[in-house]
């Protein structure tokens, strides 16, 4: 018997998985080494990234039969990103990332670049499971820790709520059922596994450009 999508996907990704799990950024920030607005920066990151993704997917995938069914409402996170901007940056939030006030850092863009420029159906199926996946399972953690060391309610951390699917446990359970059920061959199950490869790739590397700021903040260079 074939070993499943999900559970290739979880195998070809433990490695870079972990290594983004253990990044500096990430330890410093769950161990409240950082500061609120180091979550307000990650805050912009993501907003840039899943705005790209969800305008993306919908612009060009919503009908379509590999990743139309994952597309799930429930699961977006644009809307709740723009509150959370305007608990980190004020309600004048767009004006200032359009300006440049809120700083976007390079892997960012190269990571939105890859979106609206190299998308396809493989792709972007590759970028919900990192992304979703991980928000409905380590995020909750950063939630917690978050809200623990830096006192943030939940009124800046709607990215890491869903109130709409209910208990998160089934839903990733059903979530992976989709993902073993898609009519995919051996040339597209190794495409949407390299893709998801290369994401965690992405992640990673804003992860490394925040604590290029914020890890010599709290180291205390200039």
């Amino acid at each position: 018997m074939s070993i499943s999508l999900s559970d290739l996907l979880k195998e070809s990704t433990a490695a870079a998985h972990e290594q983004s799990e253990s990044s500096p950024f990430v330890g410093e920030l769950l161990d409240g080494k950082l500061d609120a607005e180091a979550v307000g920066a990650l805050t912009a990151q993501l907003y840039v990234v899943y705005w790209n993704m969800e305008s993306t997917a919908q612009a060009h995938y919503s009908q379509n039969p590999l990743l139309g069914g994952f597309l799930d409402p429930a699961l977006e996170r644009t809307g709740a990103l723009e509150s959370d901007m305007a608990y980190h940056h004020g309600e004048d939030w767009q004006g200032k990332l359009d300006d440049g006030v809120i700083p976007i850092v390079p892997a960012t863009r190269t990571y939105s670049d890859a979106i609206t420029n190299g998308h396809s159906a493989e792709f972007l199926l590759a970028n919900h499971y990192v992304r979703l996946l991980g928000d409905l399972s380590g995020g909750q953690i950063i939630h917690r820790m978050v809200q623990r060391q830096y006192g943030i309610p939940d009124a800046g951390l709607n990215f890491y709520l869903f109130p709409a699917i209910g208990k998160i446990k089934p839903y990733k359970d059903a979530y992976r059922q989709r993902l073993d059920k898609l009519d995919l061959d051996e040339a597209g199950r190794k495409a949407v596994i390299g893709h998801a490869q290369r994401i965690f790739g992405y992640n990673g590397a804003i992860f490394t450009d925040l604590y290029a700021t914020f890890g010599d903040k709290q180291r205390g260079v200039a």
